[in-house]
Order: C-alpha cells, then sequence, then structure tokens
C-alpha cells in the first residue's frame, strides 16, 4: 500500500486532517471531542460520550459514520429492551432448522444510545462483542465485522429510571468523553446552520480495509522506555495503595486505574502522536489522552464528594 511505515503515517496525518475538516461541516466546535472519537477508532478502541441533551452526542456519531465508508447501526437503550434485541436470537426457518438472525450489533460503528436507561443484563450483553469482538448464541460463536466499535451516550443529569453501568463494562471503555456546552460563537453557528435550508452533503472519506491497516501501523509505532514507563507510573499514581500515590490521591481515591489503562495511554499517545505528524509519542502525547482514558477508571471516596474534588481536578494534579 506504502513503500514505508514513514510514509504511511505521512498518509495517516494528511487523511485525519480531511476527516477533521470533513466532519467540521456538520458538527461546531467540539474539535476536542472529534479528536478523541477518532483516536479512539484508529486505535481500536470504543468511546463513551457524556453530556446533556441538545450536544449533538448522537449527531457526532452519525456524522463520524457518514465521512468513513462503514456500516452504522444505532440501538435505542431503553428499559424493556433485550439482550437478543442487540445480538440477535435463533430462530426456525421454513425447512425447520435453527437459522441465527443477526442483530444489530453486526455492523462496524454500533451506536448505543443512552446506554445507562437498559438493564445490567442487557448492558452485559455488549459486554462480549467489545472485549472479544464476537457473540454467543445457543454455544455458537458468531464473529463480528471488522473494525468494530461501540460508541455508546449517556446523559449525566437525569437518574431517575438508569442502571449505572458496572465497572467491569466501563473499563471496557478506551475513552470516556465529556461534551461541553459550545461558546457563544460556535452557538450562533450552529443555529444558523439548523435553521436554515442548506444541507450539507458529505463525502466518505476511509474504508473498513483502510482503518483496519491503520490500526496495525499505530500499533507498530515505536515508542522510547522512558515514555512508556512515565504512561505506566502515571496509572500507578491512582491506586491509593502503590508506592507511587500521592497524598491526594491517598486521601481522596476509593481505587484507581487497572492495567489496561496503561495499554489505552500508550496507543492513544501513540495515535495522538500520529495525528500531529509524529513518528514516536512523547510524554505530552501521553498526558494529552490520560484525561478520557483515567476519568472513568478512578473512583473517589467520600471525603472527595464532601469536599466536592472531581476526577478531573485529581487526575490533573497527576500531571
Amino acid at each position: 500500500m506504502y513503500n514505508s511505515d514513514v510514509e504511511a503515517l505521512d498518509a495517516f496525518a494528511a487523511k485525519y486532517k480531511t476527516l477533521k475538516t470533513e466532519i467540521g461541516k456538520v458538527i461546531v466546535g467540539q474539535q476536542e471531542v472529534v479528536h478523541h472519537v477518532l483516536v479512539s477508532i484508529f486505535c481500536d478502541g470504543h468511546s463513551l460520550l457524556i453530556g446533556v441533551p441538545g450536544l449533538a452526542k448522537t449527531l457526532t456519531v452519525q456524522t463520524i459514520s457518514q465521512v468513513l465508508d462503514l456500516t452504522f447501526n444505532r440501538i435505542q437503550f431503553t428499559p424493556d429492551l433485550m439482550p437478543s434485541d442487540i445480538i440477535g436470537s435463533e430462530i426456525l426457518d421454513e425447512s425447520r432448522q435453527f437459522k441465527f438472525n443477526r442483530g444489530p450489533v453486526f455492523a462496524n460503528i454500533v451506536l448505543a444510545d443512552e446506554i445507562n436507561r437498559t438493564p445490567p443484563k442487557t448492558q452485559s450483553a455488549l459486554l462480549e462483542s467489545m472485549q472479544e469482538r464476537s457473540v454467543t448464541v445457543s454455544g455458537n460463536r458468531h464473529i463480528l465485522p471488522k473494525p468494530f466499535f461501540v460508541l455508546a451516550t449517556q446523559n449525566p443529569i437525569e437518574q431517575e429510571g438508569t442502571y449505572p453501568l458496572p465497572e467491569a463494562q466501563l473499563d471496557r471503555f478506551m475513552f470516556s468523553i465529556t461534551l461541553d456546552y459550545p461558546s457563544f460563537e460556535e452557538e450562533v453557528q450552529v443555529v444558523k446552520q439548523t435553521t436554515s435550508q442548506t444541507k450539507t452533503e458529505l463525502t466518505k472519506h476511509l474504508s473498513g480495509t483502510d482503518i483496519v491497516y491503520f490500526q496495525q501501523l499505530i500499533r507498530k509505532m515505536p515508542i522510547a522506555d522512558n515514555v512508556l514507563e512515565y504512561a505506566v507510573s502515571l496509572v500507578n499514581k491512582t491506586r491509593p495503595e502503590s508506592n507511587f500515590a500521592t497524598d491526594t490521591v491517598k486521601n481522596y481515591v476509593a481505587w484507581g486505574a487497572g492495567p489496561r489503562a496503561s495499554q489505552f495511554l500508550v496507543l492513544g499517545a501513540k495515535c495522538h502522536a500520529a495525528t500531529k505528524g509524529k513518528y514516536s509519542p512523547d510524554i505530552e502525547d501521553v498526558q494529552a489522552v490520560a484525561l478520557p482514558v483515567l476519568r472513568h477508571r478512578v473512583f473517589k471516596n467520600y471525603k472527595a464528594e464532601a469536599e466536592g474534588l472531581s476526577i478531573e481536578k485529581i487526575i490533573s494534579g497527576l500531571l
């Protein structure tokens, strides 16, 4: 495809810029959000988008799926959703043979809309697909298409009738991405765009094969030992019982991040570096992805709750 890895990384940086420009035709602002979702895709990871209603969480995912030449399914999570509504079920066909009827999870990009609205039994139906890239029905294993991403959304304010995601499931998400309100200028632009007749046509830029190729390329990127050790020490600092833990962590954190956080920090740093046209990540690249990687893996204690100390502030202190 390319003559060398250096040439491929240059092509990746150019394609990434093109994708950002194309997405920017629909999504106003939210640069960091789009960046982190794209990074998670090129690292073969899943993302959880958290924000109040109306901040274009769903639109962001739909727009990204439109600029990538991938299959896309949206699952609206509700309290009565069953596991078979996600992964599919076996049915009897005309010849009286059991046939597997595929569920909406069989797509390249799956939007799990308001994932915390469904009970844990149904949430766990996504666990195997997110980790193993397959589903098991009646003892038969069915492989999901490549590439495969779950992009889930969650509303942080309305907690009535919701089911918090279990820690095991939260840990499957590479990034937890928080969406903020747009600035005044951005909101003016959003209102202009959405209240007129102009319809934006998006062009598809990358196929599934291209994405799988770039995912492998990101993994091949070299990383210096001191940068890798910085990423692992950063994760160790979040564990109250660790020798690396700061006084703040010992006082305010109930438990810290596991080894998967170290893996995602290194992968995320590699991809972040590649988007900037670099051939190897440095400590700044690790710091750039630290917040979305650690935000949902570090849990504060009651003392932190009582004093109004946020997880973001604790993590920023470690950087």
